[in-house]
């Protein structure tokens, strides 16, 4: 009697499929808890009072070379936005330290020809820019999330001060609302006056990140511990580009 095999086959083939793509998912999932890992303890190490040392990581640069290493071989999807989060943030934070001890010793980011537009980093399977990060993985795909603006330093000291840790998805809303309060209700930062508040110039670049939801004033009063108020009149303060290193 002739047995018909093929639905065995296509069992089989099924199962190997599957068993397979568990494999790739949980070597991912190692990849990233890696890498949130050894960012976790390269941030502990060289960051000080929200500043870098870059002195220290240009000395000893292998540690930051091994993490970009790892993050090159990455894969994050928007489905699972606290990773995919968290995993650029770093990306970029850590890309920027790169850039910097590239060319360090250097005065500030702008000395560095095309530091934000036109420099690469090999990030996620992907050969990527600083503002490329910024703009399209994260502001394009997450348009509703203005809190990005505390988290991303660019090296320069108008930033708001990069932590030392690394962001984490377990971790992430609470890290971006805590750096937010902290900017915004930083009178260095957010300086006011009476009925006058100067307003660092990320609020002028990115407007449309902060008024989504009704003007800039909303924004700040969402998250200040004393609110500004709505008639206010509001200006901005030049950038410090100054570099972001350790005194």
């Amino acid at each position: 009697m002739h047995r018909n095999t093929k639905p065995m086959k296509s069992f089989k083939f099924l199962t190997l499929f599957f068993f397979v793509g568990l494999l790739s998912l949980q070597s991912t999932a190692q990849n990233t808890d890696t890498f949130f890992k050894e960012a976790d303890s390269f941030f502990k190490t060289n960051v000080q009072s929200g500043r870098v040392d870059y002195a220290a990581v240009k000395a000893n640069p292998q540690a930051l070379h091994n993490l970009l290493e790892n993050a090159s071989k990455i894969k994050v999807s928007t489905s699972n936005a606290n990773t995919y989060q968290a995993f650029w943030i770093n990306a970029y934070n850590l890309s920027v330290i790169k850039g910097i001890i590239a060319d360090y010793p250097v005065k500030q980011p702008l000395s560095i020809k095309g530091f934000f537009d036109k420099v690469k980093y090999d990030l996620a399977g992907t050969s990527i820019t600083l503002n490329d990060i910024e703009n399209k993985m994260l502001r394009a795909k997450f348009p509703n999330e203005p809190r990005f603006h505390f988290a991303l330093v660019c090296a320069g000291l108008g930033c708001p001060p990069i932590i030392d840790e690394a962001y984490t998805p377990a971790k992430l809303e609470s890290q971006l609302q805590r750096q937010t309060e902290i900017a915004v209700n930083n009178p260095n930062f957010t300086k006011v006056k009476g009925n006058k508040v100067q307003l660092s110039q990320i609020f002028e670049w990115y407007k449309e990140d902060f008024v989504r939801n009704g003007d800039e004033i909303d924004f700040l009063n969402k998250y200040r511990k004393e609110s500004i108020p709505a008639d206010a009149k509001l200006s901005y303060y030049p950038y410090d580009w100054t570099l972001n290193d350790v005194k």
